[in-house]
C-alpha cells in the first residue's frame, strides 16, 4: 500500500506522521511538495500538524490554496481516504473538505499536553481500530484548536454519526474541563459525509511509542493499515 503526505513551508510533524504510517503500513511514505500538482496512486493521503505558511492570515488559509490542494480535492471526491490533523484538519477546513471552522483556543493560550478522546464511532476505515466509546490519551499542540459550526451543521454532524473523536477525561465524560480549547461540544475531530475525510487537532502520530509515553495513537493507523489492504 502506498501513502503520501504533503509538506507546505511551515509543516513539522511530517517526519512524526512518517514513522508512524511506516510502523503500520510498513512501506515508506511519499513526500509531496505542496507546489506538486501531479500526485502519484496512492490508497491514504495525510495533510500533517505544523505551522502552513506560518499560519499567516489564519490558521491553514494559505496552505488551502496550495497547487497541491487541489488534487487532494479530487482524490478525496474519487474516494481515496485523507486524513488532517492540527494543522491539517485547519487546512481540510479552510479548503471546504470539512465543516466549520478552528478559531483560537478559548484561553488564548498555546495548549500542549496529553488529552482524552472518546472514540464516538468505530465505522470508519480512521477509526476501525477502536470500540466505539473507548477512551483514548494522545498529545495536542495548537493555539487554534476551538472548532466552531453552527447549531444546525453540528446538529448534522450528531445525526450522521459524523463526530469521529470528543474530548472527555479519563472516565470517558465530556466535562468543561476536559476540553482544552473551548471547542463546542467537545469535538476534538470530524468526518465528511462519506467517512472518507477525517480531520482531527489531537496528534495520535505522537502517540505510537511508550517511550514517549503512550501508544493509544497506534489503533488509528493499524486500523487504516487493515482497512485498506
Amino acid at each position: 500500500m502506498k501513502t503520501a503526505i504533503i509538506v507546505f513551508p511551515g509543516s513539522n510533524r511530517e517526519r512524526d506522521m512518517a514513522v508512524a504510517l511506516r510502523r503500520s503500513f510498513g512501506t515508506e511514505p511519499l513526500m509531496i511538495w505542496h507546489k506538486d500538482v501531479d500526485l502519484p496512486a496512492v490508497d491514504l493521503i495525510v495533510v500533517p500538524g505544523g505551522f502552513s505558511y506560518g499560519d499567516y492570515l489564519r490558521a491553514g488559509a494559505m496552505g488551502a490554496h496550495s497547487p497541491v490542494m487541489r488534487t487532494v480535492k479530487e482524490r478525496a471526491d474519487q474516494g481515496v481516504p485523507v486524513l488532517g490533523v492540527c494543522n491539517g484538519f485547519q487546512t481540510l477546513t479552510e479548503a471546504g473538505m470539512l465543516p466549520g471552522a478552528l478559531m483560537r483556543n478559548a484561553g488564548l493560550k498555546f495548549v500542549c499536553r496529553t488529552v482524552h478522546l472518546r472514540v464516538e464511532t468505530a465505522q470508519s476505515v480512521f477509526t476501525s481500530g477502536y470500540a466505539a466509546g473507548q477512551t483514548i490519551a494522545v498529545p495536542v499542540a495548537h493555539n487554534d484548536g476551538n472548532y466552531y459550526a453552527d447549531d444546525a451543521t453540528l446538529d448534522r454532524l450528531e445525526d450522521r454519526g459524523l463526530v469521529a473523536f470528543r474530548y472527555v477525561d479519563a472516565e470517558g465524560g465530556a466535562t468543561e474541563a476536559a476540553n482544552p480549547n473551548g471547542s463546542r461540544r467537545g469535538i476534538a475531530g470530524i468526518f465528511n459525509d462519506t467517512k472518507t475525510v477525517l480531520g482531527l487537532m489531537p496528534h495520535p502520530e505522537d502517540a505510537i511509542d511508550p517511550l514517549h509515553g503512550g501508544t493509544d495513537g497506534r489503533g488509528l493507523f493499524d486500523g487504516l493499515a487493515r482497512a485498506l489492504a
